[in-house]
């Protein structure tokens, strides 16, 4: 149980290696997503040949990070036993409803890591979108190059509630005010997921118009992938964006009741 008790050494070793073990998280997650706009050349097979090598070695990494990650915010008291718990029963939470896939890649379940991250904080928020996404794609087959990809996006997703966090503070406990700001999130998010997740296969298309060449500048590289992106994936993208603000709108003020309830009875605290 977490208390706001002074911090032991030991207590305060585990809480730096909590955010050493996120910080290396996040620096993987970029490197990642970028590694490929520093090739001299585009590798041959495409985005799954590229990725088939590396993808393995990214995921081989990003487990144990995740374990580290878990196991120091519990050692640290940031996250008890029965806060464990909570985050288990709520990634099973989502990997179900990632099954009623919806339009925009099944927002059914994004609303949840980001009510969940709001109320319990940004680290616990990056833990449940990654490994919500890792149990989703064993459970519905959707193991492939891309998971990795996937587990950063929406573990960033997570994270990021912690900036929306301290407005939300200000604003009274499931009003109408505290829905929207949650909401335009999710609508933010919803555009932000398919921006980034273009990325693990964009820099490997076919040369045209729209695709990245290596040696090309960053103005050129973005101008490129702005017109890529709308031409491509806005539309869809939007029904995702869609998706997750009426659902939060729908259902927000139940769930963060509920979370809520969660939290006070098992007095715990995931701070960012």
């Amino acid at each position: 149980m977490a208390t706001g008790a002074t911090t032991s050494p030991a207590r305060g070793r585990a809480r730096a290696l909590g955010g050493a073990s996120l910080a290396a998280i996040c620096l993987l997650g970029l490197a990642a997503f970028l590694y490929p706009f520093f090739l001299s050349e585009q590798p041959a097979g495409g985005a799954d040949g590229a990725h088939g090598a590396a993808a393995p070695l990214i995921f081989a990494v990003l487990g144990p990070a995740l374990l580290v990650l878990l196991l120091a915010e519990l050692s640290g008291g940031r996250l008890s036993t029965r806060a464990v718990a909570v985050l288990g029963v709520l990634t099973a939470a989502v990997a179900a409803l990632r099954l009623p896939a919806g339009p925009g890649d099944a927002p059914s379940f994004f609303f949840l890591i980001i009510l969940a991250g709001y109320v319990y904080g940004g680290v616990f928020g990056f833990l449940l979108g990654a490994l919500g996404l890792f149990v989703s794609a064993i459970i519905t087959g959707g193991v492939g190059p891309w998971m990795p990809f996937q587990m950063f996006v929406s573990g960033w997703m997570g994270l990021c509630t912690a900036l929306v966090a301290p407005i939300g503070r200000r604003l009274r406990p499931g009003s109408w005010g505290e829905l929207l700001l949650l909401a335009a999130y999710g609508y933010l998010w919803g555009l932000l997921f398919g921006a980034m997740m273009n990325l693990w296969f964009w820099p490997f298309s076919p040369p045209g118009d729209l695709a990245w060449a290596p040696g090309m500048g960053l103005a050129e590289t973005l101008r490129r992938y702005v017109a890529f992106y709308l031409v491509t994936s806005f539309a869809w993208d939007s029904l995702r964006a869609i998706g997750n603000a009426a659902l939060i709108l729908a259902l927000g003020r139940p769930v963060l009741k509920e979370l809520r309830r969660f939290k006070a009875r098992f007095e715990f605290t995931l701070e960012l």
